[in-house]
Order: structure tokens, then C-alpha cells, then sequence
């Protein structure tokens, strides 16, 4: 395999650099994707729930992963349709059927959402 001159840089500079980096990310994410946008949101509203309901440290734990998991998904789902439109703005089925399969992630990590809330909270 080849090297990459630029992964020079080891140790805790290493991971300064890579921290920044995400959060240049999450930046980019909220500022140019509505769908990320509104799943900040809706994670702010959610997870403050999840820690004042009277649950366990299981049950809070799947409110807050389900959510995090759809902000995780979305990022990729995000970064999917930035590379695809980087290599081409043409029409192409490949592209199209990237694209479609990263917001079919999306969709099955919303309905977990609603799956995972629905039974902690209905039983």
C-alpha cells in the first residue's frame, strides 16, 4: 500500500487535528444540509427527555442511541451525496441508486427511532 504524505502527523496532535477536523463536519453539515439541521434539533428536544424520564439506565440509553444513531446516519447519508455530486452532476442509475440507498438508511434509522421510543415509553 502507499504512503500518504499527508498522514504525517501522530499522537495527541494526531487526534487534535482529526477533532477539528469533525467538528469542521458537523459544521458544514448543519449549515449546508436541512435534513441534518432538523435532526439536531429534534435530538436537542428528544434527548433532554430522555434524561428527565423517570427510566433506566438502559431504557436512556436506547432514546439517546436511536437518536444519535440518526444523526450519525445522516452525516454519512450527507457525505454519500457530496461525493457522488462531486464526481458528477450527471444523471447516472449508480448515482441515483447511492443516493437512494443512503436516504433508505436514514428512513430505517427514523423508524427506529420511533420503534425504540414507542416500546421504552408504551411498553
Amino acid at each position: 500500500m502507499e504512503e500518504n504524505p499527508y498522514k504525517g502527523v501522530t499522537g495527541l496532535r494526531r487526534v487534535w487535528r482529526a477533532t477539528g477536523y469533525s467538528l469542521d463536519g458537523l459544521a458544514v453539515a448543519y449549515r449546508g444540509e436541512a435534513a441534518f439541521r432538523q435532526l439536531v434539533w429534534l435530538a436537542a428536544v428528544l434527548i433532554p427527555v430522555a434524561l428527565v424520564l423517570p427510566l433506566d439506565a438502559n431504557s436512556r440509553a436506547l432514546l439517546i442511541g436511536s437518536v444519535m444513531l440518526s444523526l450519525i446516519v445522516e452525516l454519512l447519508n450527507s457525505a454519500i451525496e457530496a461525493a457522488i455530486d462531486r464526481i458528477s452532476l450527471e444523471r447516472h442509475p449508480l448515482s441515483k441508486a447511492s443516493k437512494d440507498m443512503g436516504s433508505a438508511a436514514q428512513l430505517i434509522s427514523l423508524s427506529l427511532i420511533a420503534v425504540v421510543w414507542g416500546l421504552v415509553l408504551l411498553g
